[in-house]
């Protein structure tokens, strides 16, 4: 069940008048531990306990946290684990430390949480690393065209010791900013309402000449270039808008992202070209994390980790459950619903797509931005290193099969 439908009987106005009253974190943490539909008086019940039990004592740490479009509404459709760890770290720090939760685009953006973290406006931030890359340009090293091949991969490498030294500790060193955990899917394009009527998608030749709209990501626009798929920047918050008036053609994004925007009435196909990354991370501010006794920063990794194996449990569930990605896709889904068809695409077809954009056939379309990175890294081969190590596990790994690591211990 969504939390749309556990939401259903609430009105926006009373979900406010409980978040006035007991707070707005309070109130989402409450929501968020339902597994059924809520009345008003469960949530206002579950409220108060969550908001008594977190102020029962003085917290040593106050620490903002900005979700750039999360919302009550939407944070049980793409499992992101923001809000789990926000739970988690103030159960395990037994109050200490305290976290104010404020989603829906109030106090940063997709584009502008990281900045707003490093100007120390949140302390930590959940967005998307592609459109987090325009602030923070390392995060592009996960962006490389197929160079995941699936989401298994992508959590093999988020659990990976190899991840310190290729995404994280780069990252930290550059930006100031200290990489958690992350949800992970793989971008497609995602077709508005002007391929409604026209047949499923079934080759990359069908959506050649297709305008789409890109994200922060720098590496994104190299692949969507080079399979001629017009890259045009547009705000997310006005994506939606283009799709429905058909002024561009689709969108590079990821499924559940359509499902938990509100994007799926305006989308028509969600073609999976798997072609990069789609992660939603949440990060912090490295000199927060710094500032905190050594016994805290355990609980700040202790609790990344534990959200990283809920999210990869979570979200491989919602996507079947909730958003509808599957084939055949299940009755009661967002896509379902919404009369989204998934196209997705042969083992012929993405391997065509990779021959035509990845750094492994394409090498010359990816040496400016893999020598930056590269240098940005210490010198390391950041594209081939990160793709071998995830070839350090079978291509039919399923994700929720991949083992999870404390990968800060190698």
């Amino acid at each position: 069940m969504g939390v749309s439908d556990k939401l259903s009987g609430i009105s926006r106005r009373d979900l406010f008048k409980l978040a006035g009253q007991y707070g707005m974190s309070s109130t989402l943490m409450a929501a968020g531990t339902f597994g059924g539909a809520m009345s008003l008086a469960n949530l206002a019940s579950a409220a108060e306990s969550t908001y008594e039990r977190r102020f029962s004592k003085e917290a040593k740490y106050n620490l903002k946290f900005g979700a750039a479009g999360f919302n009550a509404r939407n944070l049980l459709i793409e499992r992101a684990g923001a809000l789990e760890f926000a739970r988690d770290l103030e159960a395990r720090t037994d109050g200490e430390i305290r976290i104010e939760f404020i989603g829906d685009n109030q106090i940063c953006g997709q584009t502008s949480c990281a900045e707003k973290t490093q100007q120390g406006i949140v302390d930590i931030y959940a967005a998307s690393t592609q459109n987090s890359a325009g602030t923070a340009p390392y995060l592009n090293v996960l962006d490389y065209a197929y160079m995941f091949r699936n989401r298994a991969d992508q959590y093999h490498f988020l659990y990976s010791p190899a991840s310190m030294r290729l995404l994280r500790e780069p990252y930290e060193k550059r930006h100031g900013l200290k990489f958690l955990f992350s949800h992970a899917e793989l971008r497609g394009i995602q077709l508005g309402m002007n391929f409604d009527d026209k047949p499923t998608i079934t080759s990359v030749e069908q959506l050649a000449g297709t305008k789409n709209r890109v994200t922060g990501t720098q590496l994104g626009r190299i692949a969507m270039e080079a399979l001629n798929l017009n890259p045009v920047p547009v705000a997310w918050e006005e994506t939606l808008d283009g799709l429905k008036q058909g002024l561009i053609d689709g969108a590079e994004t990821w499924a559940s992202a359509v499902a938990y925007a509100n994007m799926a009435p305006v989308v028509s196909q969600s073609v999976h070209l798997n072609f990069f990354c789609g992660t939603e991370h949440t990060a912090m501010s490295a000199s927060v994390f710094d500032s905190l006794e050594g016994y805290l920063q355990d609980a700040v990794m202790e609790s990344s980790y534990w959200a990283q194996t809920h999210v990869q449990a979570a979200n491989e569930v919602a996507l079947i459950n909730t958003v509808g990605q599957s084939d055949p896709q299940l009755p009661n889904t967002i896509f379902a619903q919404n009369g989204v068809r998934n196209a997705f695409l042969s083992a012929e077809e993405i391997k065509k797509a990779e021959e035509m954009c990845s750094p492994e056939y394409q090498p010359a379309l990816w040496e400016e931005w893999r020598e930056r990175l590269n240098g940005w890294s210490g010198g390391l081969d950041t594209y081939q290193e990160i793709y071998d190590e995830v070839r350090t596990i079978d291509a039919n790994t399923l994700p929720e099969n991949v083992e999870p690591r404390r990968w800060w211990k190698s």
